[in-house]
């Protein structure tokens, strides 16, 4: 059974609004390309570890929570 049964792309998208951050705001403040960040929250390409801890940094929270949909 997986860790967690809402996916990282959704995740990171509900975080990202409920802090009002803007996808080019997430990309600017991580480091992280925008487009790779729209491919993340697409579902297209999945994030390294060390991309989710840029983001995490970025929005605020700790890596668990872009994994875990039980907050």
């Amino acid at each position: 059974m997986p860790v967690s049964q809402m996916p990282v792309s959704r995740r990171l998208v509900e975080i990202r609004k409920a802090k009002q951050m803007s996808r080019r705001a997430l990309s600017m403040k991580s480091g992280v390309a925008l487009s790779f960040v729209n491919a993340i929250e697409s579902g297209q390409k999945s994030p390294t570890v060390r991309t989710l801890e840029k983001l995490a940094a970025a929005l605020g929270v700790p890596v668990s929570e872009l994994l875990d949909d039980k907050i």
